[in-house]
C-alpha cells in the first residue's frame, strides 16, 4: 500500500498465467500436444504454421487478471478491493500451478500411448505422413491445365498475400 501510495504514474495489477510455445518437427507432434493443452484446462492453446513451413504449437489460457489501481498518481480503489485482487490472483495461481500439473501428466501419458516422441519422419510405416507444403500456385495451375489471368489471382488473394507462395494441408491430416 506503501507504494501504491507514493506511485506517480499508472499501477496496473497484473496475473498472466502459463505460456509455452513449442516448434514442433511435424504437425501430428502438434496436434498430439494440443489435444493434451486443451484436455488440461488451457483452452486457448493452438496451432500456428508459418509460410516457411515452421510449425508452433501454443499453449495458453484466458484465466488472466488485469486490473488498473492508480491513474496518473492517484489510488483509484480502496485498500480493501486490493486484498480481494490478491485473493482472487492466488486462487488463479493455484489454478495454474493445477493446469501446469495436469497437462505434464497429461503429456507423459500421451507420450507413453505414442510410443515417444517423433524426431525424424517414420520411415518403417510405410504410411505417407501429413506435413504443410509449400507449393506455387502457377504450379497448381498448370497442373490442371488451366492458367488463371492475372486480374482473376489477383482477386482471388488477400491484401499482403505473395502470389507466388501459399501453404496447403492436406486432407488425410489424423492424429
Amino acid at each position: 500500500m506503501a507504494a501504491l501510495e507514493n506511485a506517480t504514474g499508472n499501477v496496473v495489477f497484473k496475473f498472466e498465467p502459463f505460456v509455452l510455445h513449442v516448434l514442433c518437427q511435424e504437425l501430428q507432434d502438434a496436434q498430439l500436444l494440443h489435444s493434451v493443452a486443451i484436455e488440461s484446462g488451457f483452452k486457448n492453446s493452438g496451432i500456428t504454421v508459418s509460410r516457411g513451413g515452421k510449425i508452433m504449437m501454443a499453449v495458453r489460457s484466458a484465466h488472466c487478471l488485469e486490473v488498473p489501481l492508480s491513474h496518473m498518481g492517484k489510488l483509484m480503489v480502496s485498500e480493501e478491493y486490493i486484498e480481494f485482487l490478491v485473493h482472487v490472483a492466488n486462487q488463479k495461481m493455484e489454478e495454474n500451478a493445477r493446469r501446469i500439473d495436469r497437462f505434464y501428466k497429461h503429456l507423459e501419458a500421451a507420450l507413453e500411448a505414442a510410443g515417444g516422441v517423433s524426431s525424424s519422419p517414420s520411415t518403417d510405416t510405410g504410411q505417407a505422413r501429413a506435413v504443410y507444403v509449400r507449393r506455387r500456385k502457377r504450379r497448381t495451375a498448370r497442373v490442371q491445365d488451366v492458367l488463371p489471368s492475372a486480374e482473376r489471382r489477383n482477386e482471388e488473394l488477400e491484401p499482403g498475400d505473395d502470389p507466388e507462395d501459399s501453404l496447403d494441408i492436406f486432407a488425410e491430416i489424423t492424429l
